[in-house]
């Protein structure tokens, strides 16, 4: 069936305009794609003798209908059978396109106003930087930018990662990876 002369025009229009879209993206002066965790982001704890800071983030082209941001730091090479969240950051308001280096830090108050650290697989907000075991191949440490349909994640005070990952999922409309790798 031939496509008509009035419906033409419209679907060139509508695929050009998608082919054009900006890509949400996700970027950090101080992380190297597919590169190396720099010693500033490393644990200081378990054996290694990083300084623990967060790196800067920042994101761009955020998808239409974004109302809130979530940040996390996923390692799926930890020898835990469910891998190892290193940081978990929601609420952020979706306005918001950069964290500064070292937010991860509860007691630096560097958090755009409302977000809102929950408790990783270290037992506690904040970041917890790479430390995998000693002689064992370097882990991918996933650096995920997401945008949310939702304002905030109503999620209780003793929330786990893995609740917030789900309440995440749940909600994105958008995302955008970094991932680096660490060994030692």
């Amino acid at each position: 069936m031939p496509i008509s002369k009035t419906i033409l025009p419209a679907l060139i229009l509508s695929l050009s305009a998608a082919a054009f879209a900006e890509e949400f993206t996700l970027s950090s002066n101080s992380l190297p794609p597919q590169g190396t965790l720099p010693a500033a982001h490393v644990l200081n704890g378990f054996g290694c003798t990083g300084q623990n800071l967060s790196p800067a983030l920042a994101w761009k082209n955020i998808p239409a209908g974004t109302r809130s941001i979530a940040v996390t730091m996923y390692d799926p090479d930890a020898p835990t059978g469910s891998g190892w969240w290193h940081w978990v950051v929601v609420n952020i308001p979706g306005t918001t396109q950069a964290l500064a280096q070292g937010a991860g830090k509860p007691q630096a108050k560097l958090l755009p106003t409302g977000a809102r650290q929950v408790r990783t697989d270290f037992g506690e907000p904040g970041y917890g930087g790479a430390c995998p075991p000693a002689g064992d191949k370097p882990h991918r440490y996933i650096f995920t930018v997401h945008a949310l349909k939702v304002e905030s994640l109503d999620l209780p005070d003793n929330a786990t990662a893995a609740l917030a990952g789900f309440m995440i999922n749940a909600n994105t409309i958008g995302k955008a990876s970094l991932t680096v790798h660490y060994g030692r």
